[in-house]
């Protein structure tokens, strides 16, 4: 219900949509009132009226131009590019932090035998728990802002990240590896002039899907502990009925990861030339 005239119902807004149950719910709590006793009560007005959960496609076109240029309905909201801008911040640095750790893993895992025993049992356990379930305790001990949805991105990014860079490492041609075996190089210095120049172009192309993976825990990442970023702005319009705001900013994030998708590849194919898929 579209309310016309709220009535004696406090928490009733004019022009603010109501559910059907609740508005029928209150209006007989005030016939009661009035009935029992006899006290005169000012029953709430509205008519019925649907939201528009799917906005004409022309609408959502209009609020991704909008989007950036309306201001926050109060001053101490942030503007949709800010809230963007926080999410990409966000994804940043739980894929940092997941590269930092989970490459080199990944590439002793792929490179010894008894590295593999060791890393790739733990992680293939925990690869099968939801990233999303560790949000309550980290929350406890990160806190409630940026460090628990970093952590999400993190932990639902490294141990798939150590897994799929320990298989990329075994494809490495082993006729490489013998014959600098044959020359004398083994060690660290194996992995940093054969292994991981041999292995780059394809750990560019896996890190490009990975980074695609992470962007899809951001929803959930950025519910944990305060609400932010892009993630906020949709609740917001949501909230507020304006379905056109929420499914541009929804198609934003879409346009965001294929850009940087397709960027990445451009970047591959100058820094990897002799390399045939990127």
């Amino acid at each position: 219900m579209k309310i016309s005239d709220p009535g004696d119902v406090s928490y009733f807004r004019k022009d603010s949509l109501i559910d059907k149950e609740i508005y029928y719910r209150e209006m007989d709590k005030l016939l009661t009132k009035q009935a029992e006793e006899q006290a005169e009560v000012k029953l709430p007005q509205g008519v019925p009226s649907n939201p528009v959960y799917l906005p004409a496609p022309h609408e959502v076109l209009t609020a991704l131009y909008t989007a950036f240029t309306t201001p926050p309905k109060r001053s101490n909201e942030p503007w949709f590019h800010e809230s963007l801008g926080h999410s990409i911040q966000v994804i940043a640095w739980g894929f940092f932090w997941s590269m930092v750790f989970g490459l080199p893993l990944g590439i002793l895992a792929g490179t010894y035998e008894s590295a593999s025993r060791v890393i790739e049992p733990f992680t293939e356990f925990f690869r099968y728990l939801p990233a999303p379930a560790f949000g309550a305790l980290a929350v406890a001990i990160l806190g409630i802002y940026d460090a628990p949805k970093i952590a999400i991105i993190f932990i639902g990014t490294f141990f798939q990240m150590v897994l799929i860079t320990a298989n990329t490492t075994r494809k490495l041609n082993m006729a490489l590896i013998e014959a600098s075996l044959t020359l004398g190089c083994k060690g660290l210095s194996l992995i940093r002039r054969v292994i991981i120049p041999g292995i780059l172009p394809d750990l560019y192309r896996d890190m490009r899907i990975l980074l695609g993976w992470a962007w899809t825990y951001l929803i959930v990442a950025e519910l944990i502990g305060t609400s932010s970023g892009i993630t906020w702005f949709i609740t917001q319009q949501a909230r507020y009925k304006n379905f056109d705001n929420v499914f541009a900013a929804i198609l934003i994030i879409g346009i965001i990861g294929l850009v940087t998708d397709l960027v990445l590849a451009r970047i591959g194919k100058r820094l990897f030339p002799w390399h045939g898929s990127h």
